[in-house]
């Protein structure tokens, strides 16, 4: 899906912590959501997706777990200060696509150019046909591939392999890849070659763009 920059007077706001239900089965976590009816945000820590309210099935409460008390020590017990160190930052979106790109072979940016063009970088992207994260995983493909489709990094790992795959599939055609990923193999196979989708010619359009500006194909 893609990402409005609209602003919506939103109606209603849901407390912090549950999980969105989505239309295709899946259970998203949240911190929170708000509707105005026609679209809903969900918002998890700093950022949000923005999609269609019909995505999204119904919400659930996540369930509160009561902390285990830690016994106070005992008298005399000297107690050690935590080793000082600071966590480990998660690689950023281009990062996880510039891995998977160096991993299968494939040109960089030809990676960054379909997950921009896919989720516009955003990991917790849902499209209304329920297709998931950064490379937009449909749940049936994710399983094909054995990823969580939001788990950032395996994501863009299953994304980027089944690119590569589409491409030896097509005798490395990128624009037939391309399709393929945008419409599916069975409509590539069944137009032999680019479907007549408006959606499908311009995301090939945008991404050949993106390529001609980086000098990774001709114009």
């Amino acid at each position: 899906m893609r990402l409005l920059g609209l602003f919506f007077l939103l109606a209603g706001t849901a407390l912090a912590g549950e999980y969105a239900v989505l239309a295709s089965g899946a259970r998203l976590r949240i911190d929170r959501h708000e509707a105005d009816g026609a679209k809903v945000r969900l918002y998890h820590g700093t950022g949000f997706v923005e999609m269609d309210s019909v995505g999204v099935r119904s919400y659930e409460a996540e369930e509160y777990v009561t902390p285990v008390p830690v016994p106070a020590p005992e008298a005399g017990t000297r107690l050690q200060a935590p080793s000082p160190g600071v966590a480990p930052a998660l690689p950023t979106p281009l990062e996880l696509a510039d891995a998977a790109a160096d991993r299968y072979g494939l040109p960089r940016q030809l990676v960054r150019s379909v997950m921009a063009a896919e989720s516009g970088f955003q990991p917790l992207a849902i499209s209304p046909k329920g297709a998931i994260g950064l490379m937009q995983l449909m749940p049936g493909t994710a399983q094909v591939l054995g990823a969580d489709p939001f788990d950032p990094a395996q994501n863009v790992d299953a994304g980027t392999r089944y690119l590569r795959d589409l491409l030896e599939k097509y005798n490395y055609g990128l624009r037939h890849a391309l399709a393929a990923y945008n419409a599916g193999p069975g409509a590539v196979d069944r137009y032999n070659g680019v479907p007549p989708y408006p959606e499908t010619i311009n995301y090939i359009g945008r991404i050949e763009e993106k390529l001609r500006a980086a000098e990774v194909i001709q114009p």
